[in-house]
């Protein structure tokens, strides 16, 4: 119960910092953190589900693993925008490179086959 409790609120916090940082991912941490409380205090994970721009997206992507148009756009505009400046920061070491590229593709795979949802953020 408590590792769900302190996975949760790690999650909760690295999500936080998206709020603040532009290119740092917000909604899969809270996605995490939404799971997590679910299992050690779910008022936690409604307290997430009732934040009004992202709640209801993260509320159905848990619920049925759905992400309607807007949320898979923003999140393949982040990946894209990732892509590149890992891309600049990495063009002359080619591993490095490789690997980043590599993961933000299969995240950007992971994002375009999911199933959309028909209402939500």
């Amino acid at each position: 119960m408590w590792s769900w409790r302190i996975l949760g609120l790690v999650a909760f916090a690295f999500g936080a910092i998206g709020l603040f940082v532009p290119i740092w991912p917000t909604t899969v941490f809270w996605i995490v953190a939404a799971l997590a409380f679910a299992r050690s205090n779910p008022d936690w994970a409604e307290w997430i589900y009732a934040r009004p721009k992202i709640g209801p997206a993260i509320r159905t992507f848990i619920e049925t693993g759905a992400l309607s148009r807007a949320t898979k756009t923003a999140a393949l505009g982040g990946m894209s925008l990732a892509a590149v400046i890992v891309g600049v920061a990495l063009w002359k070491r080619p591993l490095p490179l490789g690997i980043g590229l590599t993961v933000i593709a299969a995240g950007a795979l992971f994002v375009i086959t999911r199933p959309r949802a028909s209402t939500g953020g």
